[in-house]
């Protein structure tokens, strides 16, 4: 899940104009021979060319089958290049990656091929989330080859130093749940005399608690606000008027500086940030990317509660001349036990295939973690993990509702008024009755 994550944010909350039928005009030849041995990829991550020419060309049971012509467009972009081509139904690729901020639009929107045969012969070893946020009205639309789990990674020498350990058993006794959570925020402030913050930023908490929701964000066509998105509001209250995080925003500067140890708050003064809630990819592109030098002083742990950030999805228009090429296609690079195997061992991903998981979590040890088995945790915490909540309105009503609740924790607004505004909003963008 290689990207540009400054951007993800990014992507437009007009996409969800998304036209939807130009593609329905062209019936895929499901059943009948392919038309010709040609599939044309699209992706907002090279991680997929790689599985491309490193792997799938390279197999014996594929190499020469297929002439793939791939293309890579920048997440932020990549909508904008796709929604034309599929709503007017010239120029669409075979198959294209799909993230997760706008997977569901696509998965929902009536212009995917049905690969509910692929994950049929499947489905005892795949885990069942990511399948899940890929279903639609009962039908298979997208898969992916990777689950991502999220945990709390923190500092160990922070941890030897205002925990007495840096054993993760240990300190996630600290951070069992949201009261030990806090608990542990002021004892770090205690002991620190204020200088080390048990998070950087408050966005970090809104996964954790999204995931937790007992219900999405819409239901017949009405705005539901789950329980749990308010007290998102409020530990992001508490942790900023207790001093707890550091007060910049997930892909900042600042949020990065935390990592490298050179944390500096309003003022200038140098701060401590002692943990940061991630999903697995988080460890190699985000961790080990920005901040190699801290190679070791890293653990993970479970943290307050299981949830979910980021993944890719494959996908094959519907109107493909070639969908048992783009069937075969999607099924290796989201199923195969070969490839999937080589690829967990190559990159550390935390791959969606059970049996591939099984056979090599034991035999983890990351330097970076000092040694810890990170997989064999993440793939604990996979089997937990609920893809039943998303939605293709989820970017647009999550952008508006983080917004909201910026503008609370900042002292901008009353609670109150964050939240009117928050429903207002959605209403007139999405049409959605309140």
């Amino acid at each position: 899940m290689k990207k540009n994550f400054a951007v993800i944010s990014a992507v437009m909350i007009g996409a969800f104009a998304f036209i939807v039928g130009g593609c329905s005009k062209d019936k895929a030849s499901q059943g009948k021979s392919d038309a010709n041995n040609k599939l044309v990829v699209w992706s907002f991550t090279d991680e997929l060319n790689g599985m491309i020419d490193n792997y799938f060309k390279k197999d014996s049971r594929f190499a020469g089958k297929y002439d793939i012509s791939f293309s890579l467009t920048p997440t932020d972009q990549f909508p904008n290049k796709l929604d034309p081509v599929l709503a007017s139904g010239s120029g669409c690729p075979d198959v294209f990656a799909l993230e997760d901020a706008f997977v569901r639009k696509y998965i929902e929107s009536g212009l995917l091929l049905d690969i509910t045969d692929i994950y049929n012969e499947v489905k005892d070893k795949v885990y069942p989330y990511p399948v899940e946020v890929g279903t639609y009205n009962g039908k298979v639309y997208g898969m992916s080859w990777q689950v991502t789990p999220g945990a709390v990674f923190y500092r160990r020498s922070l941890a030897k130093k205002y925990l007495g350990t840096d054993d993760p058993a240990e300190v996630q006794k600290h951070l069992a749940n949201w009261d030990k959570f806090l608990e542990t925020a002021e004892l770090l402030k205690q002991k620190s005399n204020g200088d080390c913050y048990i998070v950087s930023s408050t966005g970090d908490m809104f996964k954790p608690y999204s995931a937790g929701r007992a219900s999405p964000w819409v239901v017949d066509d009405k705005l539901v606000i789950d329980q749990k998105m308010y007290d998102y509001m409020d530990m992001c209250k508490i942790l900023h008027d207790k001093g707890y995080e550091g007060r910049v925003g997930q892909w900042s500067e600042g949020w990065f500086a935390g990592m490298k140890g050179v944390f500096k708050d309003e003022s200038g003064k140098n701060k401590e940030i002692f943990s940061y809630f991630l999903p697995t990819w988080g460890l190699h592109y985000v961790l080990k990317t920005n901040a190699p030098e801290s190679a070791g002083d890293w653990a993970m742990c479970a943290g307050p509660v299981g949830y979910r950030w980021g993944g890719t999805w494959v996908a094959a228009w519907k109107g493909t001349k070639n969908p048992n090429a783009a069937k075969e296609f999607i099924k290796y690079i989201a199923t195969d036990d070969t490839f999937l195997e080589s690829w967990a061992k190559n990159t550390g991903d935390v791959v969606s295939n059970k049996n591939v998981v099984d056979k090599i979590k034991d035999s983890y040890a990351d330097p970076y973690l000092a040694g810890q088995n990170h997989y064999s945790a993440f793939a604990e915490m996979a089997k937990s993990v609920n893809g039943k909540l998303s939605q293709g309105t989820d970017q647009a009503i999550e952008s508006i509702f983080s917004e909201e609740t910026a503008a609370y924790v900042n002292g901008e607004k009353t609670k109150q008024q964050a939240l009117d505004d928050f429903k207002v909003q959605v209403s007139s963008t999405l049409s959605l009755s309140l």
